[in-house]
């Protein structure tokens, strides 16, 4: 038992650690100005340093390399990665790269989502109970499902913004930075969370029953109602 309480604790320091891992990747560029989800260093200099693209869940911000204030776009859903990068460094993108990754960055919406259902789950798996701890199960499932889309889709869509930004001869680098990465762990730690929160629950309600059918059964021995079985040759007939 103390075992099986040991490991429901590891599960949901996971599920904790997820709505963490997913919140840094939600409040990034524009809400917090220089964590991003995908990062690109720009060709121009300025006192030896360069500018820097930052590229979030709800916009970007642009970090001025001679210590000027950042430049921020407004926190809304959906912008247009690919069009910025044409405005700002003169990378050239297809018809079809343009409007493909701004169409997923609609769905980075999810991000704040899987946050929300992962600390659900957290908040369930703390409590008491084996239905809390099966909710906390099923929502740690739908979580990682919702992580592994959005993941998926963030991988594709920067992915396309970084290939053409490194090939364009520009001199400019991009490269995925912490977002993505918390992104990833959280992914992990969902499928970790979600398997070990189950299978302690299940743990814990079979150690439940085993225990009170062991209690019925000694209460059945101190009352003298318990029953030897007999073999077939040893009952009467009833008739």
């Amino acid at each position: 038992m103390a075992k099986t309480g040991f490991f429901h604790h590891i599960g949901t320091f996971l599920l904790f650690a997820a709505a963490i891992l997913l919140l840094i990747t939600t409040i990034s560029s524009p809400v917090v100005n220089h964590i991003g989800v995908m990062k690109i260093t720009l060709s121009n200099s300025t006192n030896g340093a360069n500018s820097v693209v930052s590229f979030g869940t709800f916009g970007y911000c642009i970090e001025h390399a001679s210590g000027n204030t950042d430049y921020c776009t407004g926190k809304h859903v959906g912008y247009n990665p690919a069009q910025i990068m044409e405005g700002i460094d003169n990378t050239d993108f297809n018809t079809a790269s343009v409007d493909t990754s701004k169409a997923l960055t609609r769905v980075m919406v999810l991000h704040p989502i899987a946050c929300g259902l992962a600390f659900i789950a957290f908040l369930l798996a703390a409590g008491s109970g084996i239905i809390g701890a099966v909710a906390a199960a099923f929502l740690s499932a739908v979580a990682w499902i919702v992580t592994i889309v959005v993941m998926a889709t963030d991988f594709v869509l920067f992915g396309i913004i970084k290939k053409h930004v490194n090939d364009d001869g520009s001199g400019s680098h991009a490269y995925f930075s912490v977002g993505m990465w918390t992104l990833l762990a959280a992914m992990i730690c969902l499928f970790f969370a979600t398997f070990i929160v189950l299978f302690t629950c299940c743990s814990s309600r079979m150690h439940r029953q085993n225990h009170t059918s062991s209690k019925h059964a000694e209460t059945g021995y101190a009352n003298g109602t318990t029953t030897t079985k007999r073999h077939f040759w040893q009952r009467r007939s009833r008739y």
